[in-house]
């Protein structure tokens, strides 16, 4: 029945989907934001072909694909053509994902780049990490430069994991805002440079252009966990940045369903180590190879569930945004509340720098996402009584260590997100007992602060 069929027949259709891909690609980069996240690459040609004509992406649970004759998947094994083969790999529903993703990440640019979806933030951020800490001895002893202020997660996968147990040395940039201290930190060893814009919890933020030269100017790539902004608001390939990282288990997939990783790579970035493959398609190369052996792949149902939520991603973060920055303004002028961190207070101490960065996409508005960190009032530096009497007396607002939910949610970062990492962690990243980070929803603006009013009367 295959006869004739060899492996080149196979690479020659491999070539076309190839083709076919570039025309949607094409068309997709010429729309607007919300119209991509609406559809991706998905069209006509995909569902009439291959899905039975749905108008949505479908949900592939399968766990393999199957192939015509041993040609094709000779030719799709070996990487001549496009197929996904098993979903330790690829999954077609982790395509549409992807696919999207990066359509997203470099909108409103030329940048081409490619998307790996993952099982988890802190997977994306392994993933993302692991090609640029290979042992070469043509290089100095390899080291680690990013800022202090972030994720706790990502400070212990960092100081534990990487330094710790492989003696790889982490450099550590107390104020990110400090051009000089990320330029005294970086040198001939240094292997890739790391930031959180904003960061969680502190929503610290950085210059993402004038560190990607400083990178750049040492060859090495610069990567930016933008979780908190996503990329309704800033897109840090825009801007420089070789790799940007999403927890998209947050404001992306808001409904709370799903822990997914997303790594979106421009091409052509930055390395002193790897093959010319890696730097040409990182995300690609990846997938292709240390992805495939180490295996944290995204399970289909839930790249489906965060697609679905994707395509309201702009009009959330709009509202979302909205409501914080009438929720800092209320903490910041109650009288128990010492101090409120918020990109979009005048009293933000690089309030300027979020304005050139954090802005709502097709719009000539500043937006400054969902999250808040606030430092309640105690009577004596180190306490946090007032601060837990407060949180405790929570009615609506959740007590939780999730953030980017439709549901508000808030959390005591000493004794939970930061907790592992010690006193002298936290202070790293300027986590004091006092504060608690609040993750604003979608409720109306005027049930959020009177439930926060009633809380703060337990003080």
């Amino acid at each position: 029945m295959n006869q004739g069929r060899d492996v080149d027949y196979w690479i020659n259709v491999g070539e076309k989907m190839l083709a076919d891909r570039q025309r949607r690609i094409h068309r997709a980069k010429k729309w607007k934001f919300d119209t991509i996240a609406v559809h991706g690459l998905y069209d006509y040609s995909q569902a009439l072909e291959q899905n039975s004509a749905s108008i949505m992406e479908p949900v592939y649970l399968s766990t393999a694909q199957a192939y015509h004759d041993s040609a094709e998947m000779e030719a799709g094994l070996s990487y001549q053509m496009p197929n996904w083969c098993y979903s330790r790999i690829a999954n077609p529903s982790n395509y549409f994902l992807e696919e999207t993703t990066a359509l997203l990440e470099s909108y409103g640019t030329d940048l081409e780049a490619s998307c790996l979806s993952t099982a988890s933030g802190m997977s994306a951020i392994r993933t993302a990490t692991d090609p640029f800490l290979v042992k070469d001895d043509s290089l100095p002893p390899m080291n680690i430069v990013s800022s202090a202020k972030i994720y706790g997660g990502t400070f212990q996968q960092f100081s534990i994991r990487r330094f710790q147990e492989q003696g790889i040395e982490v450099r550590w940039v107390t104020d990110p805002t400090n051009h000089d201290e990320w330029s005294s930190k970086i040198n001939e060893g240094t292997r890739f440079v790391y930031g959180e814009f904003p960061s969680n919890p502190s929503v610290s933020i950085f210059d993402i252009e004038e560190v990607a030269k400083l990178a750049h100017d040492h060859e090495i790539p610069l990567i930016v966990d933008s979780t908190c902004a996503s990329p309704a608001l800033t897109r840090p390939l825009e801007f420089g940045a070789d790799i940007a990282i999403q927890s998209a288990t947050k404001v992306i997939s808001t409904n709370g369903t799903s822990i997914v990783g997303l790594l979106t790579a421009k091409k052509d970035i930055m390395s002193k180590v790897g093959c010319d493959e890696m730097r040409e398609d990182f995300a690609t190369w990846v997938k292709l190879w240390p992805f495939r052996d180490n295996g944290p792949a995204l399970h289909p149902m839930a790249a489906i569930l965060t697609l679905n939520d994707m395509r309201t991603l702009r009009s959330r973060l709009d509202q979302m945004s909205q409501t914080a920055m009438a929720v800092s303004e209320y903490l910041e002028n109650h009288i128990k509340v010492d101090r409120v961190y918020y990109p979009g207070l005048k009293s933000y101490p690089n309030h300027d720098l979020a304005k050139k960065y954090m802005k709502l996409v097709d719009s000539d508005r500043n937006m400054y996402s969902f999250m808040i960190l606030a430092e309640i009032k105690e009577d004596r530096e180190g306490d946090s009584t007032n601060t837990l009497k407060f949180y405790d007396d929570l009615q609506m607002i959740w007590r939780a260590t999730d953030l980017g939910r439709v549901k508000t949610v808030a959390t005591p970062c000493a004794i939970s997100t930061h907790q592992q990492q010690g006193e002298e962690g936290r202070a790293l990243a300027g986590i004091s007992s006092n504060a608690v980070r609040i993750s604003v929803g979608m409720e109306n603006v005027d049930d959020i602060i009177e439930d926060l009013d009633q809380a703060f009367d337990a003080i």
